[in-house]
């Protein structure tokens, strides 16, 4: 199996977000791509935790698939501060308590995902210099309160903002830099430590 999942976001196959998800697995060679735009399940957590939806066979495939990872991007746009309803969906239903994580006796999360380190590739029209006003809460949301809740221990950023009046020639200087980044942890999957059993449970 892939040690590589990538977790395109958008749900639109055209989307720069998706071209970057397609770029970085090309150049990596031996990563999964899990566009969430393709997965057949409902997004919708609609009893909260009070009670359990049974998950899809797309779900249950792509838990399997965040387990065995020892690397995990998930690329995504910035939309009203937060991500697309699809990525919050999936967070939502696959993302579950003594599954993914669960509770210390003191009430703190403990991650139950193996993967040693990943990455959240972040999009968004709004230029760099107004996020100092706005900031970036999709970015905490992701990276702090889901990904490394559920156990991924490092986590790196990469923002590409200004992406509605970026000139081509940077355009694909994000592309050329997610392909970069998918040789680099190639590498890495390659030569670079195991992934760590999850805890037990």
């Amino acid at each position: 199996m892939a040690s590589t999942l990538v977790i395109d976001g958008h749900p639109d196959d055209r989307s720069l977000t998706a071209e970057l998800s397609r770029r970085y697995v090309a150049a990596h060679g031996d990563a999964r791509l899990l566009a969430l735009r393709d997965l057949d399940f409902d997004p919708h957590l609609r009893f909260g935790y009070r009670q359990r939806m049974t998950l899809e066979p797309d779900l249950v495939e792509a838990k399997a698939a965040l387990h065995e990872a020892s690397n995990v991007v998930i690329a995504a746009p910035l939309w009203w501060g937060g991500v697309p309803a699809v990525l919050k969906g999936f967070f939502d239903r696959a993302l579950l308590p003594q599954q993914e994580y669960r509770y210390s006796p003191a009430g703190l999360p403990i991650g139950l995902v193996g993967a040693n380190r990943g990455r959240l590739l972040l999009l968004a029209d709004t230029p760099w210099f107004f996020t100092p006003i706005t900031g970036v809460p999709a970015q905490t949301q992701v990276v702090r309160n889901t990904m490394k809740l559920v156990g991924i221990r490092s986590v790196r950023t990469h923002r590409m903002l200004g992406v509605k009046t970026a000139p081509p020639a940077r355009i694909e200087g994000w592309l050329d830099r997610a392909a970069a980044l998918g040789e680099r942890d190639a590498v890495h999957d390659r030569n670079g430590a195991p992934r760590v059993p999850a805890v037990a449970h």
